[in-house]
């Protein structure tokens, strides 16, 4: 390419505006797509940034060598809806422009790669068009585009930023005698040649620094800031900054004629804008549009000549000399002006090239420097999320995160009961265990493993909850060793410290499960149940109960606490079922006791087929998803029986009622059979005489505590005589004989 003689006009070149996308902005994409768009790819408005370009003196290199480094347009999380959409009362730093942006998401890389791309950045070009015939605004003018495909389990994205510009037919020119100079430097010129104070087209030193003033104080006024601007001079100091929008061609008309030497007299106005380009003779791509927006209001003769700032300072420099912005006065060429002035829209580009400098899409793959931790916290959710797309919309993921669970048990119930809580999302997991990992274990309890078990062994709780933590760094798992008190096991009265202990631990059982949210029953003896069940009903917390046989299992849920004033009673829409639910104790006559003392080996371990366990917990664990689903929480009804599972209303066939939930029914009890592969729902009312859950033994514990737990441990007979249960026997002995038994002669 030749380079053209001094003094001849060459056409305008602009420095196409790259783009810079933070890891963030990918994340919030991520978010947003998951929680918000889902299965939608309508457009999305967001935000984003350009500096200035910057100048750099390069030390090392011999002689005066200056290094240009152009500005880029930069999006990050606070682009979707944040700080950077944003005109009017945000801040933003001097030498900064706010731009406004559009993204769309497609929902498999095949309709990414098949989309109609042009139609897109077309529409996009129209509506920046349509804002300058309909608002005179430049708001619009420098509005992006980007198109994007997320691939969620692989945190690939690709994407494609457009930034529509439109083409000036005829084209500019700028004129040869300077070209685009230094805005300091031009002026310098024009008084050594004795073009006089301001008559050529640059600027004072004062007069630069009153820009840049003014510029300032729009971006920090809470007024809108001015990526586009009008430099009015008046005289050889004045100069003000007013936004384009009050553009008059009667009085903003550049009169200024430069001869050969870049001299000239009189004076004029300038339009000037935040440029990102570093090139000396190369605008920002910004200038391209505001040309456009200047031709398409003001077609005549006024606007076919104009002198131009191209602001790059963001601080005020040490010399005169120290100015980077760049001053030039550009021509239009001749032409019949072919949409400017009848409304038609121009000619746009603007799709970005990618590295290799090809029209073509980029790849960011951000999984090699993601944070490991947050990476696994965002693969938890990725699954769940996903229900809500289809098939659940209404599931509450954020109630099922923050629920805090209490694993009383950490044996085999326990892991599995974890690790099915992990992979619903929730945050929170505590286990309680008194035992250590021995031999047996590993294999059965997935938790641990043979490592686990040498030296004595290491503490069941503490083992689990770190085994929990290297699965999924992000949750929130404790362990902690502590033995509860149980019926029929007497605390001695010496020494005092056993006694100390035994107060201790129940105080710090009555914490915990005043600290969490649901109370999980795993342990392996049924007086141990007691204690927490009793602690729960009183602070109102939700149970869920499991128990094992060698091939049966139950299931169940603890009924709430009644309201005070309130009565229990059938509840006649669910057809004869206990609106008040009973507990793990309500169907006994006994008070629990002692179960371990005097047992073979196979009566002390928990002999149990091995996937037994697996069904069971996860069968606990989706129980208690689904009431906490409900509307009702704990307090929700439970369905009434049926004989046939097919008269069970599906939530996907509009069965949500009392006793169901998004995710399906809310039973009280589930009965399961191995032998027979097949569930019972039992319903099982409270009862007033139970030992774990009837009024008399809760408003004693609430007004007694240790005591009355200290009784109940030392004396077996404590609890039945509280409930009454020690004159069942006698009261259905009297109903006997008071029965008229009428025998017949013939009835045998």
């Amino acid at each position: 390419m030749t380079t053209p003689p001094p003094g001849t006009p060459t056409i305008v070149q602009f420095t196409p505006l790259p783009s810079q996308t933070h890891p963030s902005f990918w994340h919030k994409l991520t978010e947003l797509k998951l929680d918000v768009l889902k299965l939608s790819d309508a457009e999305v408005e967001i935000g984003g940034r350009y500096g200035v370009g910057r100048v750099f003196r390069d030390r090392e290199a011999a002689g005066e060598k200056w290094v240009g480094v152009g500005g880029s347009l930069g999006v990050d999380e606070g682009s979707f809806g944040g700080q950077t959409t944003t005109t009017t009362t945000t801040s933003v730093p001097v030498g900064t422009a706010v731009a406004r942006g559009i993204v769309k998401n497609f929902n498999t890389i095949e309709e990414f790669k098949a989309a109609d791309k042009s139609k897109i950045f077309n529409q996009v070009a129209d509506k920046i068009w349509s804002s300058i015939h309909t608002t005179k605004s430049t708001t619009l003018l420098n509005t992006f585009l980007v198109i994007t495909y997320a691939d969620l389990k692989k945190y690939k994205y690709f994407y494609w930023f457009a930034f529509p510009a439109f083409v000036s037919k005829p084209a500019w020119y700028i004129d040869g005698a300077l070209g685009w100079v230094g805005a300091a430097a031009a002026a310098a010129a024009a008084t050594t040649t004795g073009g006089g104070g301001g008559g050529g087209p640059g600027y004072s030193h004062d007069q630069l620094k009153s820009i840049l003033d003014q510029l300032h104080k729009s971006a920090h006024s809470g007024s809108k800031p001015l990526p586009y601007f009008l430099v009015r001079s008046s005289g050889t100091t004045t100069v003000d900054v007013v936004p384009v929008e009050e553009y008059d061609p009667s009085k903003d008309r550049y009169t200024d004629t430069l001869d050969s030497t870049g001299t000239g007299t009189g004076t004029g106005t300038a339009i000037g804008f935040i440029d990102p380009s570093a090139g000396e003779q190369n605008p920002g791509w910004p200038l391209r549009n505001l040309l456009a927006y200047i031709r398409a209001l003001y077609p005549g003769d006024s606007t076919k000549r104009l002198k131009v700032v191209c602001w790059r300072d963001s601080y005020v420099p040490r010399g005169e000399d120290g100015w980077k912005s760049r001053v030039g006065v550009i021509t239009l060429g001749d032409g019949d002006g072919t949409g400017v002035g009848d409304g038609k829209r121009p000619d746009a580009v603007g799709w970005e090239k990618n590295v290799q400098g090809k029209l073509s899409p980029r790849v960011a793959d951000l999984a090699p420097m993601m944070d490991p931790t947050r990476l696994a916290n965002q693969a938890v959710d990725l699954n769940l999320k996903l229900m809500r797309w289809r098939i659940i919309p209404s599931l509450d993921l954020e109630k099922i995160a923050g629920t805090k669970c209490l694993l009383l048990g950490a044996g085999t119930l326990g892991c599995y009961v974890a690790r099915c809580l992990m992979g619903w999302g929730v945050r929170t997991i505590t286990l309680v265990d008194s035992a250590r990992v021995s031999f047996s274990n590993p294999v059965r309890q997935p938790l641990f493993q043979f490592s686990d078990c040498l030296n004595g062994g290491e503490p069941k709780a503490e083992c689990a909850a770190a085994r929990l933590k290297e699965v999924w760094p992000g949750l929130n798992a404790t362990g902690v060793s502590l033995s509860i008190p149980m019926p029929g096991h007497p605390i001695p009265e010496s020494p005092p410290s056993i006694m100390e202990q035994t107060r201790k631990d129940v105080e710090r059982l009555e914490r915990l499960i005043e600290e969490h949210d649901v109370v999980y029953l795993l342990m392996d003896s049924r007086e141990s149940r007691w204690l927490p069940s009793v602690i729960c009903r009183a602070k109102g917390k939700l149970v869920m109960n499991a128990a094992l046989g060698f091939d049966t299992f139950l299931v169940m849920r603890h009924g709430a606490r009644p309201a005070k004033g309130e009565e229990g009673g059938v509840d006649e829409d669910l057809k004869g079922a206990r609106r008040h639910l009973g507990c793990y104790y309500c169907n006994d006559i006994v008070a629990p006791a002692d179960s371990l003392t005097d047992r073979t080996l196979d009566q002390m371990c928990t002999v149990t087929r091995p996937g037994l366990a697996s069904i069971a917990a996860s069968t606990a664990v989706e129980l208690m998803m689904s009431v906490i689903q409900h509307p009702d929480g704990f307090r929700a009804a439970a369905p009434p029986p049926q004989s046939n599972p097919n008269d069970y209303p599906h939530p996907s066939e509009g069965g949500e009622g009392e006793g169901s939930s998004v995710l399906g029914l809310v039973p009280h009890q589930l009965r399961g059979y191995l032998a027979q592969f097949r569930n019972l729902h039992v319903v099982g009312a409270v009862y007033d005489r139970c030992t774990g859950c009837s009024e008399t033994v809760i408003e004693a514990y609430e007004k007694e505590g240790f005591s009355m737990m200290l009784r109940a441990f030392n004396d077996p007979k404590y609890l039945e005589r509280l409930t009454g249960l020690d004159k069942l026997y006698d009261e259905g002995e009297k109903a006997f004989e008071g029965v008229d038994w009428d025998e017949g002669e013939d009835e045998f």
